[in-house]
């Protein structure tokens, strides 16, 4: 549950409760965690797989149609912006260094919609096909939206299905959605456990990435999301006008390190008394 800092609190405030940390501890948290500063996906990478995109190679689609008619210039200028990286079409190789302040910035605009619907009393859906670095991050933001007065859907909870020969099953883990083959949580790009959730709810806002992102932009729910540099079709979504923000990052650091990007989407519920 996320926690208001008591006011006798230690000096040093608990990351995972919503507090104020200052902006330079933030971006320096971020830095020290590799969540920004060096990503562990280099222009070589990063070139190769919005190469795939404008291809139309549909594991890069994430379940999206239409995000593949840019030219590569085009995306990745997008990427580069939303990244603060050098997006230079000709500097082939050499390391991508994601910029902190627009991780946070980002992370302030995701923070700021879903304000709006603990607000509203929104309903909710939280999921990530990345179960080794993001739990924590989405868990804790679960709990900031259910203690401010959205509701977290679970819709298919233990739904199992076979796909391509293997068992699929939709868990969650601490409201978060992921995809597991009933013994271990799975990294996906693909959009097909999103489609079928929404086979049986429709939710107002939905916190993801990868494919759960994609098929819910795809069926036009509002939508706010995260992305690595080197996976551009949710931020070609948003170009088009078709989702909310996207928190552009390194997606798969120690679970731990992300509490200041949770800092930052925390803080407009601080700004409007939700905590």
């Amino acid at each position: 549950m996320a926690r208001k800092a008591h006011p006798d609190a230690a000096t040093e405030p608990d990351p995972w409760t919503p507090s104020e940390h200052g902006r330079e501890r933030l971006r320096s948290a971020l830095l020290d965690g590799g969540v920004a500063g060096v990503n562990s996906h280099d222009r070589q990478n990063v070139f190769w797989k919005l190469t795939r995109l404008v291809h139309g190679d549909p594991d890069s689609r994430f379940g999206l149609t239409g995000v593949d008619t840019l030219p590569f210039e085009e995306v990745l200028r997008l990427m580069g912006e939303a990244g603060g990286f050098d997006p230079d079409p000709s500097v082939r190789h050499g390391l991508v260094l994601v910029d902190a302040d627009r991780v946070l910035d980002a992370a302030g605009r995701v923070g700021d919609r879903l304000a709006v619907a603990a607000e509203r009393g929104e309903r909710a859906l939280l999921a990530s096909g990345h179960p080794t670095g993001l739990p924590l991050l989405y868990q804790a933001v679960g709990d900031l939206l259910t203690d401010a007065g959205a509701k977290l859907l679970r819709p298919l909870e233990g739904f199992t299905w076979e796909e391509g020969g293997r068992r699929r099953q939709i868990r969650y883990f601490g409201g978060v959605a992921m995809l597991t083959d009933r013994s271990s949580a799975l990294h996906t790009h693909g959009p097909e456990a999103m489609e079928r959730m929404l086979e049986e709810t429709e939710p107002d806002l939905v916190f993801a990435d990868h494919g759960f992102a994609g098929a819910a932009i795809e069926a036009g729910i509002d939508t706010v999301s995260i992305a690595d540099v080197n996976d551009p079709a949710l931020l070609v979504a948003r170009h088009q006008g078709r989702a909310g923000p996207v928190i552009v990052m390194d997606d798969n650091v120690q679970p731990e390190a992300y509490w200041p990007v949770f800092q930052a989407i925390a803080e407009p519920f601080r700004r409007r008394d939700l905590v």
